[in-house]
């Protein structure tokens, strides 16, 4: 029987911060990771450039954000900087405060953390499934064969399984009693029903969109959005994804610039000034051709199209092209100051395997780094 002061189910982003945290704090520490190789998603991050986080971290509105906040806190406005830097890895910020490493290569982040883990002395074993996690006299019994005195979930979500995350950590958390709000994609395309979409497909817009139902908006965002053949992707589209389903519909306002008042006042004197012109000309100078064609068929006022283009919302294109999972455990179960369960002592979760999503920009990978090193440290520490 092998024996740990830590073990920790998944060899991911949080759970590598955890495994540092842990490692640095003096825990003996073991990393169970099912796939072949650690931080498999890692590589697959920000175009493989890996926006590893972002400078506005604490102020983003991640969903359970009054969960999230002790964990940001104590990682600190700088952070994520000063954390890769203890590993050896240059990070620099663009305009906006996301985090890229100088190199501008996902691989260097993971080979900063996998040997930074290794110089603190955690084992790492991978094509190892966590199938098995027993509450024990001295701790826990993970396949019957590993004993540690504390055990953290790092296991992720359901997003992007072919690079590790397949929602088994939910399992594990069920089974050890804890709730699990129903895990969906986000940050993913949205897809749409409309006879319009094949016209649009690969058009981009800077718009505002929402998502709405029965009249009430439940999530929205500016910015850059892409019309594919089936429904909607681009920034913009995925940041309101996570709130998408049979039922609701996606609204765009296509110039947000202008009030519908304003824009009515202005169409109004461009006809005045030139009525020759068609309502398809009047748009050109603000929309490109087909989204201007889009928006007029079936258009009894122009104004009120433009800033109210509506397309039914079928769903997304699922955990597969998901960039991140909402949902997770429930985090009322979980003490934020130490990421410890309330319901388990001595059981711990970070990252994606809790209740907790942000936005894009590199607040996912921000979050996970922040829970991993407060849950490693916490965990060591008990």
């Amino acid at each position: 029987m092998q024996s740990y002061d830590v073990a920790i189910v998944g060899a991911g982003a949080s759970g590598l911060a955890a495994g540092i945290a842990a490692g640095r704090a003096g825990a003996r520490v073991i990393l169970l990771e099912r796939m072949p190789r650690a931080g498999k998603k890692i590589l697959a991050t920000g175009n493989g450039r890996c926006n590893l986080g972002n400078r506005h971290a604490q102020g983003h509105p991640y969903h359970n954000k009054e969960f999230a906040a002790p964990a940001l806190k104590t990682f600190g406005e700088w952070g994520c900087e000063a954390f890769f830097d203890s590993l050896g890895l240059f990070v620099h910020a663009d305009g906006e405060g996301r985090l890229y490493p100088r190199s501008n290569m996902a691989s260097s982040v993971l080979d900063a953390l996998r040997f930074g883990a290794a110089r603190v002395g955690c084992e790492l074993r991978c094509d190892c499934s966590v199938t098995s996690i027993e509450p024990a006299r001295e701790g826990f019994l993970i396949n019957k064969s590993i004993a540690a005195r504390r055990v953290i979930i790092a296991a992720g979500g359901c997003a992007a399984p072919t690079h590790g995350s397949d929602g088994s950590g939910f399992a594990l958390l069920r089974g050890l009693g804890h709730g699990i709000v129903e895990p969906r994609p986000a940050l993913v395309q949205i897809k749409c029903d409309s006879a319009l979409l094949p016209m649009l497909k690969g058009i981009r817009v800077q718009a505002r969109v929402k998502i709405e139902r029965d009249g009430k908006t439940l999530r929205r965002a500016e910015g850059e959005i892409l019309f594919t053949g089936d429904g909607l992707s681009g920034i913009a589209a995925m940041e309101v994804s996570r709130d998408t389903a049979p039922g609701t519909i996606a609204v765009l306002d296509l110039l947000p610039e202008w009030s519908v008042y304003k824009l009515s006042d202005m169409l109004y004197e461009w006809h005045k000034a030139r009525p020759e012109y068609t309502p398809a000309q009047q748009l050109a100078g603000l929309l490109p051709k087909r989204v201007a064609e889009a928006v007029l068929k079936d258009a009894d006022d122009i104004a009120t199209a433009s800033k109210r283009f509506v397309l039914p919302v079928t769903g997304t294109r699922g955990f597969g092209h998901a960039q991140v999972t909402a949902g997770g455990a429930d985090v009322r179960a979980f003490d934020p100051m130490t990421m410890e369960s309330r319901v388990v002592p001595g059981l711990f979760a970070c990252g994606e395997a809790l209740d907790v999503d942000g936005g894009c920009g590199g607040f996912n990978l921000h979050w996970a780094w922040a829970s991993g090193v407060l849950a490693g440290a916490s965990a060591a520490s008990e």
